[in-house]
């Protein structure tokens, strides 16, 4: 196939995604995608697998979270396209094609996404979002698009950006580790006049939560994110805080995993309380990670 190269540039995070990212990065050489891999100091040798691969790796010294490590790709890539892919995502054959061809005939278009498709089969599609405009949240069983459609929200899992517009706007909000960064980002490109476009002809196949291997201790620490993140994008967008009885629910919920040794469940409930007592005293994602007095990371390539 011939080499999208001067197009567009692919670029994978990965933590300790080892198991998953050798697929992710052949289904992007098989449709002759160059990809950026940044890692955020995955400890099972990804970073060694990316290069073996043929990528081009970006280390980051530790762990800098989804949003702002997204950021560092695209500033390194060159091209006026960037797809930014979950590692534990498998693009289809045609799928690039498609996504460029549908940007083309979009100009007004800033961000595309391909039909995503679960383990199970089934397409996730998620037009609704907390940041969405009330009128497009509405109840009830969501609709496949027959066709390219805009949609309020597109799914970060593989998204094509026109790179200049994702860095005119500033990125992926960098106060944000984990969780809503695509939610805030598609607010700001609808507020900025940019359409979304969910492009039928392409596709994706996503393991959705497997570009990490689970243990109790990450399940506190998404839960953590997951909590914190919607407290910091409700504030940015002046949305009614959450109150206080969720977080008792999810204190009284791990209690009563510890008691009969669900350890899983415990921590991740324990988690979603803590998170969200840390933003309501002002706590930052960054200052919890050890992130709160170092920006952005550039560097070099390997």
């Amino acid at each position: 196939m011939m080499s999208r190269a001067a197009e567009i540039t692919a670029i994978v995070v990965s933590f300790d995604s080892a198991a998953v990212l050798p697929a992710c990065l052949a289904a992007l050489a098989a449709e002759g995608v160059p990809a950026i891999v940044v890692d955020n100091a995955s400890g099972d040798g990804s970073a060694e697998i990316a290069e073996r691969a043929g990528a081009t790796v970006l280390r980051n010294a530790r762990n800098e979270g989804y949003g702002r490590g997204n950021n560092r790709g695209v500033r390194a890539a060159t091209t006026p396209f960037v797809l930014i892919v979950n590692p534990d995502l498998e693009i289809a054959p045609g799928a690039v094609a498609a996504l460029l061809a549908a940007a083309e005939a979009y100009p007004d278009a800033a961000a595309l996404a391909p039909r995503i498709i679960e383990p199970s089969g089934r397409v996730f599609l998620q037009p609704r979002s907390l940041l969405s405009p009330p009128h497009l949240n509405l109840p009830g069983r969501m609709v496949l698009p027959e066709g390219d459609a805009c949609l309020p929200f597109l799914s970060g899992a593989c998204l094509l950006l026109r790179r200049e517009v994702f860095l005119g706007l500033g990125g992926f909000d960098p106060a944000i580790f984990l969780f809503y960064e695509d939610d805030d980002l598609c607010r700001r490109l609808r507020d900025a006049d940019h359409a979304l476009v969910h492009v039928d002809a392409a596709s994706a196949r996503h393991g959705r939560g497997r570009s990490t291997a689970p243990s109790p201790q990450r399940r506190f620490t998404a839960r953590w994110h997951l909590a914190w993140s919607e407290y910091h994008v409700r504030r940015a967008y002046g949305l009614p805080l959450p109150g206080l009885g969720p977080i008792a629910t999810n204190l009284l919920k791990a209690a009563g995993y510890g008691l009969i040794a669900k350890r899983d469940k415990m921590m991740a409930h324990a988690g979603s309380a803590a998170g969200a007592l840390a933003a309501r005293r002002g706590q930052s994602a960054l200052a919890r990670q050890g992130l709160d007095t170092a920006p952005e990371q550039g560097g070099e390539a390997s």
